[in-house]
């Protein structure tokens, strides 16, 4: 059993026996014993003070007592006012540590049949674009956050809902028939994400020249600058272009949606290609261009049933005054949708597909808004989990140099970022890899990918999902510090120590006799083992991979300063270097299950 768990349960035994009154559990709050006192978990006695009627040093001096003579878990303890500092036997810590080396997914939870059914959607890219730094880390937190609640216990179904209709698609394909002299991405050697991109950038460069040739001739004509700015804006040939194409693709006109099949087919291939190089994926993917109708239909439901009302020149609203908020248009007076109408329709679509039971989105927190008003209008409409669906809300990536924008061609590519990633990473590792004798071309490449995508996903992971974070490379690619290369450099360096010994022929102990003698090093190493269960409880409490995060770099952390201070292979003892190796197998064995839920891989060499 959990040594916390047993020292709760003899708690309330001991409690119930002193006092003739039962603890609720929630009031015995175990932690951990700072540094400066003797002990290693800490007992807070104030709640029971009014049970006791005795002053804080009494009470804890009571319950110490009798929790040691009933509990064999606990060898000793002392009293610091109100706090009950225990000391865990040896015998108890080697009996942790044979559990978790019995259990190759220790701290993690397997879901059932009747495992809560939770979704989980990310990316969501647009069409007319590749993926950028933006997506990344969208990316990377939707993806280590479906990890997290699986590892909860809960059965999860990741998702994407790809923008794939608008007046912005719109903009790349009237771009290409102008510009483009029928190039694909096999005649320009582009991947079809990006030859479409530049075909968005185009629109705009070509855009910003029209409106400000217009806007020239307006102000001439003796129009105020503000009217001719948004005159030249709207009536600008190109704009009206685009538009025209948006209401054909709405009338399902043969030729555009041809041309829009053809193009979004070239974007999805080099959409597949960077996910598999970011390493995620989806169990079901929808399309906006399918949602929206139903959206429609829902807010049409939606109308008859008085949960919304029209105005008098036909558009769709929500008066959502009740709520503390204001109107929310659903349907323009065109009858054409907004965002939340297909939001609506991509609910409805996945609530029919699967049972869910919790519903998260990733997106970021530009959008806060938008969601608070999605949960009111699909309790509103009756779907269970409405109410409560959460809005994973992050930050945004910033660069050095500033924001970015996609319409001028400035953003960091998704592409370009992970390919630089493994190269500064092939360079940083060059002299550690050359010492490695025998190691392959294939096998130095292979360690390249697998670091630098680790220093990416970890430098993004690390920052608590909700703040705006600065994006720096170099920073993130450095072997010390809280980096990812330095928790894989530590799992590499500990599998290097377990091949030593296979080659010496020493046998690693499978479990470990509870007679063996435990330092406080070794005691404090298992204890910080033993926390990985509590940090992945926390992290799907909390949506929290920057929890995770933090707890495998303490780890490494911490076993560095015991690798520092205790030898392993050559111990004084071939009992101590039993405990040793054991307590190193299961460390790695806990950071690579721990990196895991990053999405972030650990080599066995580096």
């Amino acid at each position: 059993m959990n040594i916390e768990k047993q020292i709760i349960e003899a708690a309330m035994s001991v409690i119930e026996e002193l006092y003739g009154q039962k603890a609720a559990e929630n009031t015995i709050a175990l932690q951990k014993t700072r540094s400066d006192f003797e002990g290693n978990l800490t007992l807070v006695v104030f709640p029971f003070l009014k049970m006791s009627r005795k002053s804080p040093e009494a009470t804890a001096q009571e319950i110490g007592e009798q929790l040691k003579a009933k509990c064999t878990a606990i060898a000793d303890f002392n009293v610091v006012k109100g706090f009950l500092n225990l000391v865990i036997s040896p015998a108890a810590w080697i009996s942790m540590l044979n559990d978790i080396e019995a259990d190759d997914c220790f701290g993690m939870k397997k879901a059932t049949d009747d495992s809560p059914l939770v979704m989980i959607e990310y990316s969501s890219p647009n069409t007319n674009k590749p993926l950028h730094l933006g997506h990344v880390r969208n990316n990377l937190l939707g993806w280590s956050l479906a990890k997290i609640m699986e590892a909860n216990g809960n059965r999860v179904v990741k998702t994407n809902i790809v923008n794939d209709r608008g007046i912005h698609i719109c903009k790349s394909m009237l771009a290409w028939l102008k510009w483009g002299n029928g190039e694909t991405p096999e005649s320009s050697g582009k991947k079809g994400d990006h030859l479409i991109g530049d075909y968005y950038v185009a629109f705009d460069k070509h855009y910003r020249e029209e409106v400000k040739e217009l806007k020239e001739k307006l102000i001439t004509e003796g129009v105020d600058e503000e009217t001719a700015e948004k005159r030249a804006k709207d009536e600008a040939p190109l704009i009206c272009e685009a538009h025209d194409m948006l209401v054909k693709w709405e009338q399902n006109d043969p030729e555009i949606r041809a041309l829009w099949e053809k193009m979004n087919e070239w974007v999805y291939a080099g959409f597949d290609e960077t996910y598999k190089a970011m390493g995620v994926s989806f169990d079901k993917i929808y399309y906006e261009s399918q949602t929206y109708l139903e959206g429609k239909k829902k807010v049409e439901e939606g109308l008859e049933k008085g949960i919304f009302f029209r105005k008098d020149d036909n558009s769709v609203w929500a008066d959502l005054s009740a709520d503390g908020l204001d109107q929310k248009l659903l349907l323009r007076s065109d009858g054409t949708s907004v965002y939340m109408t297909q939001d609506i329709g991509t609910a409805n679509m996945r609530f029919n597909d699967y049972p869910i039971d919790k519903m998260i989105y990733v997106v970021g927190n530009e959008q806060n808004y938008h969601f608070q008003v999605l949960s009111i209008l699909l309790d509103r409409l009756g779907f269970k989990w409405g109410k409560e669906l959460v809005h994973f809300s992050y930050g945004m990536v910033e660069l050095p140099n500033g924001k970015m924008k996609s319409r001028e061609g400035t953003v960091v590519d998704a592409d370009e970022l992970i390919a630089s990633m493994i190269d500064n990473a092939r360079k940083m590792s060059e002299d550690k890899v050359n010492k490695i004798e025998g190691i392959s071309n294939d096998e130095a490449n292979e360690i390249a990918r697998i670091v630098g995508l680790g220093a990416l996903k970890y430098f993004i992971l690390k920052v608590d999902a909700r703040k705006n974070m600065l994006f720096n490379p170099e920073e993130s690619i450095d072997f010390n510090g809280n980096t990812g290369p330095f928790i894989q450099y530590t799992h590499a360096r500990i599998r290097s120590i377990l091949r030593k010994a296979e080659e010496q022929g020493i046998d690693i102990e499978k479990t470990i006799g509870e007679d063996m003698p435990l330092n406080d090093k070794e005691a404090e190493l298992i204890q910080k083992l033993n926390e990985f269960t509590a940090a992945v409880e926390q992290a799907g409490k909390d949506y929290s991979p920057s929890g995770i995060a933090n707890y495998c770099y303490e780890l490494t952390k911490q076993f560095n300063q015991f690798y520092h201070e205790c030898s392993i292979l050559n111990a004084d003892s071939d009992r101590e270097r039993a405990v040793r190796l054991v307590l190193a197998k299961n460390v790695a064995k806990v950071i690579k299950n721990g990196m895991a839920l990053l999405g972030i891989e650990v080599p066995e060499r580096m």
